[in-house]
C-alpha cells in the first residue's frame, strides 16, 4: 500500500496562488507517475496534471494550463501543484494520486492509490 496525504489547502482571494503538497510513503515512490485531480460538490473527479516518474515529462487539462505547475521531488517522496491566478471555479477537493503505469495517464482510473483530499476555496 502507497499512503499519500495532501496539504496546504485553505481559502485565497481570486488571483491569488496556493501551493499543495502531497507527501508519499510505503512504496517506492520513483515506481509511480503521480497526477493531481479535484472534485466539486455534485461533479465527477477531474484531471489536472500529471508527472512522470521521473519528472521529466507532464501533462496538463488544458483550463489550467499557464496557471498552475505540477513538480516532484524523488528523494523527498513529495509531489507539489503549485496553483497561480486562481479562480472562484477552481474550489473543489483537490487530490493527489499515484499509478503504476507508465505513460501520462489522465483518466481516474488508472490511478492505484488516492490520498483524503484537501480543500481549496477561492472566493470572488
Amino acid at each position: 500500500q502507497m499512503q499519500l496525504v495532501e496539504s496546504g489547502g485553505g481559502l485565497v482571494q481570486a488571483g491569488g496562488s496556493l501551493r499543495l503538497s502531497c507527501a508519499a510513503s510505503g512504496r517506492t515512490f520513483s515506481n509511480y507517475r503521480m497526477g493531481w485531480f479535484r472534485q466539486a460538490p455534485g461533479k465527477e473527479r477531474e484531471f489536472i496534471a500529471v508527472i512522470a516518474r521521473s519528472g521529466g515529462d507532464t501533462y496538463y487539462a488544458d483550463f489550467v494550463k499557464g496557471r498552475f505547475t505540477i513538480s516532484r521531488d524523488n528523494p523527498k517522496n513529495m509531489v507539489y501543484l503549485q496553483m497561480n491566478s486562481l479562480k472562484p471555479e477552481d474550489t473543489a477537493i483537490y487530490y493527489c494520486g499515484a499509478a503504476s503505469l507508465y505513460g501520462l495517464g489522465s483518466r481516474a482510473s488508472s490511478y492505484d492509490y488516492w490520498g483524503q483530499g484537501t480543500q481549496v476555496t477561492v472566493s470572488s
